[in-house]
């Protein structure tokens, strides 16, 4: 969730394992890996989470996603299965 928002919807092991969404990518880079030969790429977003009050238009993820185009910034992404059982509101998937 962000901002109130589901932005992915699964089970564990395929969450995990293949991330849909920009927000999880950043959440589960942010997991220390204990294998010291194996880190993570560490995403960090830049600028500050929206008031919950004022929510942005469009995605509500646009302001500090790393990925953001043009549609982003408009129109809400809809909750839609891209895998069996595994689905994300993000325009790019």
């Amino acid at each position: 969730m962000y901002l109130g928002k589901i932005v992915e919807m699964g089970n564990t092991r395929s969450i995990f394992s293949n991330p849909l969404h920009p927000y999880s990518e950043a959440l589960l880079s942010a997991i220390p890996n204990p294998d010291i030969d194996q880190q993570n790429q560490q995403i960090l977003l830049k600028g500050d989470v929206p008031s919950p009050v004022n929510i942005p238009s469009g995605c509500n993820f646009h302001t500090r996603c790393p990925q953001t185009v043009k549609i982003c910034r408009t129109q809400k992404p809809l909750l839609r299965q891209i895998e069996k059982d595994h689905y994300t509101a993000c325009h790019l998937r």
